[in-house]
C-alpha cells in the first residue's frame, strides 16, 4: 500500500465518516475506480483515526457519562449523564448484534458498487424528506430510553455499504423530532462504543507501518475538523446539502459502473 493511497483514504474517512454521506461506500468505491489493492484491516485503522477525533472532541463529555452512570448504578444519583451513559449502553447492544451478524454473513453479498449507488441514493432521499418534515423539538437532554434505543437499533441498517451509520441514526432521531444538533451529537457518542469494538476485533491484523500512521492521524486531523464543522454548521443549516450530495454521488457510481461494463 502506497502513502498517497493511506493519505488520501486518511482524509476520505474523516471527511465521510461523520458527516451523512457514508465512509463505508467512499472507502469502497475509490480503491474500485482506482484499481487500489487495500488490506482489509485498514478501513478500521482509519475508522480508529476519527475514533480517537470523537473522543478527544467530547473528552469532557465522556468523562461526565462515564462518572454519571457508575453514580446512577451504584448509588441510585440520577443525573442527565447518567441516564445518557445507561441509555447508550443499552441502545449499543442490539444494533451491534445484528449489525455485526449482518455483516459477516451479507457483507461480501452487498458490497458492489451498484448495491451501494442505490443505497447512498435511497438513504439521501429519506434523509432529504424527514429532515424537512421534522418538528425539532426534543433536546439532547430530552432524549428517552425508547427514542435512544431505536436509534441506536437502526445502526444495524449501516451494514449495507451506503446507508452510512450517522446517516441513518441522524435520519431516526429526526424522525422522531430530535433536534439536528442533539441528533448529530448522540451519533458521535453512540458511534463511539461501535467502532471501539471493531478496532479491538481487528486489531491483530493491523500492520504498523508508516501508510498506516498516515492514514490514522490524516482521519483524527479532519474528523476533528468536521466535528466542530458540523455542530456548527447545523446550528442554522438543514441536512439537505448533505442529501443532494449523495444522490450525486450515487448517479456518478452508476455512470462509472456503467462505463467499466462499455470498456470491457
Amino acid at each position: 500500500m502506497e502513502i498517497y493511497q493511506a493519505l488520501i483514504l486518511g482524509i476520505v474517512q474523516g471527511l465521510t465518516e461523520l458527516l451523512p454521506i457514508s465512509s463505508s461506500a467512499h472507502l469502497t468505491i475509490i480503491p474500485w475506480i482506482f484499481n487500489w489493492n487495500i488490506p482489509e484491516a485498514f478501513d478500521v485503522a482509519l475508522h480508529f483515526g476519527t475514533l480517537l477525533a470523537i473522543v478527544l472532541y467530547f473528552f469532557k463529555d465522556w468523562i461526565e457519562l462515564i462518572k454519571g452512570g457508575y453514580l446512577y448504578a451504584v448509588k441510585k444519583e440520577k443525573t442527565v449523564q447518567g441516564r445518557m451513559f445507561w441509555y447508550i449502553v443499552l441502545a449499543t447492544i442490539p444494533g451491534g448484534i445484528i449489525g455485526f451478524l449482518l455483516d459477516r454473513f451479507l457483507e461480501d453479498a452487498l458490497n458492489r458498487p451498484i448495491i451501494i449507488a442505490v443505497a447512498v441514493i435511497i438513504m439521501g432521499i429519506v434523509l432529504y424528506i424527514i429532515d424537512k418534515r421534522a418538528k425539532s423539538k426534543v433536546t439532547y437532554e430530552e432524549m428517552t430510553l425508547k427514542q435512544t434505543f431505536l436509534i441506536g437499533l437502526s445502526q444495524a441498517l449501516a451494514f449495507i455499504p451506503g446507508v452510512s451509520r450517522s446517516g441513518v441514526t441522524i435520519t431516526t432521531a429526526r424522525a422522531m423530532g430530535i433536534k439536528r444538533e442533539a441528533a448529530a451529537k448522540y451519533t458521535f457518542l453512540l458511534s463511539t462504543p461501535i467502532v471501539f469494538a471493531a478496532t479491538v476485533l481487528k486489531f491483530k491484523d493491523f500492520v504498523f507501518n508508516l501508510p498506516f500512521v498516515i492514514g490514522v492521524i490524516s482521519s483524527f486531523i479532519v474528523g476533528l475538523i468536521v466535528i466542530k464543522f458540523l455542530l456548527k454548521y447545523i446550528q442554522k443549516g438543514s441536512f439537505k446539502i448533505f442529501a443532494v450530495y449523495r444522490v450525486i454521488f450515487g448517479l456518478i457510481i452508476i455512470a462509472i459502473t456503467i462505463s467499466k461494463a462499455f470498456i470491457k
